[in-house]
């Protein structure tokens, strides 16, 4: 399966990880810097699990979405080959007089991009989100047929 997703071993990570760190510490503003924008889906992608599992006829992507409705979650295909999951997770509205004691659980964007296999059929895909867990099929194109030999008539001059 050639399906290429984003690897938490891949020292990609590792740097990004520590990119994410030293972005809440107020530093200089350098050219090389990552931009906010960029250093919020980094964190975003990171952040949101997948399992992928491939069938005889499909791709199956599995991500849990704890809390959320089928209007927070987007999935949509971009430049004819890349997936991408997305939405965002908001905080419920404080009330007067209620106060955290403590808040472990995460807000915010997510987003995963996959780059889909040549035989992925990006007009055939279907995304469910039931009991908290989302799932997203991608059905295969059918293998191509053999070419079969071509024969040419061989003619008497």
């Amino acid at each position: 399966m050639d399906l290429r997703i984003l690897d938490f071993e891949n020292p990609f990570f590792s740097t990004l990880r520590q990119m994410m760190d030293a972005s809440d510490e107020p530093t200089e503003k350098s050219a090389s810097a990552p931009s906010r924008a960029y250093v919020r889906d980094a964190k975003a992608m990171a952040s949101t699990p997948v399992d992928v599992k491939e069938y005889p006829k499909s791709y199956v992507f599995i991500i849990d979405m704890p809390g959320l409705k089928s209007d927070d979650i987007k999935v949509q295909v971009e430049d004819q080959n890349v997936l991408v999951i997305s939405g965002e997770r908001k905080r419920e509205e404080e009330k007067e007089g209620v106060k955290y004691v403590r808040m472990e659980r995460r807000v915010g964007k997510f987003m995963r991009k996959f780059v889909l296999p040549e035989n992925a059929n990006t007009d055939e895909i279907s995304a469910v989100c039931q009991d908290g867990v989302l799932t997203v099929t991608v059905e295969k194109l059918p293998p191509p047929e053999p070419k079969k030999p071509k024969t040419i008539e061989v003619k008497v001059a």
